[in-house]
């Protein structure tokens, strides 16, 4: 997910998204402990998207909004 897209995205959608990154990421690092991820980029992948989503929200929280 590029940066952009989550810019034009709301508080609330993007607290949305991070909670279901959270979620994915917990899969995939349970299936990878098991031995069945069949693509570990995957894991790397959700951690970025992840760490985007918190810098935009961040970003808007911290400057009250300022960064649109």
């Amino acid at each position: 997910m590029k940066a952009e897209e989550l810019r034009g995205m709301s508080v609330d959608e993007l607290r949305a998204r991070e909670g279901e990154l959270v979620e994915e990421l917990f899969r995939l690092r349970l299936k990878r402990a098991t031995a069945q991820l069949p693509n570990p980029m995957k894991v790397r992948e959700t951690k970025r998207d992840l760490a985007r989503v918190k810098t935009v929200l961040r970003a808007r929280t911290a400057g009250g909004g300022a960064a649109s």
